[in-house]
């Protein structure tokens, strides 16, 4: 069972409003309309550290070592872990983005 951090079971997560999330975020493929969104939706800090994660995923991938990661990214330990963990143990949304950014992935 995946849990989020507060303890809760990821699929309780999975709700109305969820659903509607991912419906508009699957429907965009405007990449300004798609900014906007996230302008209005995150905090800059927000949309960072997502953005942070995803480069963490990357360089995971790529085989780097946490240090360099770490130099590259400016992300801790601990977030370099936790990427690294839902990369190799987690649900494949890591992995399917980095399928979309190498041009590998398949609807």
């Amino acid at each position: 069972m995946r849990e989020i951090e507060s303890g809760w079971d990821m699929s309780n997560l999975r709700t109305p409003e969820v659903e509607d999330l991912l419906e508009v975020l699957s429907s965009m493929t405007d990449k300004d309309a798609l900014y906007a969104l996230f302008e209005d939706l995150f905090t800059i800090r927000e949309i960072k550290e997502t953005s942070q994660r995803l480069s963490v995923a990357r360089l995971l991938d790529d085989g780097k070592p946490y240090t360099a990661i770490a130099e590259a990214t400016g992300a801790s330990a601990t977030t370099i872990a936790r990427v690294s963990k839902a990369l190799n143990y987690g649900s494949g949304g890591y992995r399917h983005a980095l399928d979309v950014l190498s041009g590998s992935a398949e609807d």
